[in-house]
């Protein structure tokens, strides 16, 4: 009967770190994707930006042969 309590121990403290990881892993994947939209917004302001500045730099500047 030891071993059949033992086996009952070490599944509830099993049970007990995958409930803890199964409750903590949505928010660490909507922080995650929180900080990704966020850094896709960054960059398509980059984007615009530089877009803005080759216009700019096209327009000052004629074309060399």
């Amino acid at each position: 009967m030891e071993i059949l309590g033992g086996f009952a121990v070490m599944m509830s403290i099993l049970c007990f770190f995958m409930v803890v990881v199964l409750l903590v892993t949505p928010f660490v994947v909507f922080a995650i994707k929180g900080k990704q939209d966020r850094t896709l917004d960054v960059l398509a302001g980059i984007e615009k930006r530089l877009t803005d500045i080759e216009a700019r730099l096209s327009s000052l500047q004629p074309p060399q042969h």
